[in-house]
């Protein structure tokens, strides 16, 4: 058999393996996906959708696959086709202890999207107090502007986030 009949066998089982690398992440098996990297898998791998086991890691709040994954390098600020970053997924979904992991392993904590977008605009907009104050706390800045223009306040407000919205009243922002 030649090379090229056994090509198609050999990219669609990749592609198999591939698939089920990014479906450790999203489940949170820590245990294989270390196992995994320790086989030489990298860590900064990244599926069709631009997000790197990181990111799905982050977004679907397993702690400890992000851990992991950090442990074997993998970078906190890769974006996805979207524009987002771990530190932002982790400020959407409200999983502080994953955006503590995150700061702790080097995620700028202003990293801003392409249009300028924050962790501390996320959190702000979702209403997100506790991940707003760990923002701060990092020193966020919290009259930092969106390519729009718009603050963290104002961001809120327009989503209908009245605690952030104090919050940030309070600081002057």
């Amino acid at each position: 058999m030649s090379d090229q009949s056994a090509s198609p066998d050999r990219n669609a089982e990749l592609q198999q393996h591939l698939k089920e690398m990014f479906n450790l992440a999203r489940s949170g098996d820590a245990d294989a996906l270390a196992r995994l990297l320790d086989l030489g898998v990298p860590a900064n791998l990244r599926n069709e959708k631009g997000d790197t086991l990181l990111m799905l890691a982050c977004y679907h709040g397993h702690a400890d696959a992000a851990r992991v994954l950090l442990q074997h390098g993998a970078d906190t600020e890769i974006y996805n086709d979207n524009g987002q970053l771990p530190l932002a997924a982790a400020a959407f979904k409200d999983y502080r202890e994953i955006a503590e992991l995150l700061l702790a392993h080097g995620a700028r904590v202003d990293g801003a999207a392409p249009d300028g977008r924050t962790a501390l605009m996320m959190a702000a907009m979702f209403n997100r107090t506790g991940i707003l104050e760990l923002m701060l706390a990092h020193g966020a800045d919290p009259h930092a502007r969106n390519a729009k223009g718009l603050s963290a306040k104002e961001l809120a407000a327009s989503m209908g986030a009245p605690d952030t919205v104090a919050q940030l009243d309070a600081l002057g922002a």
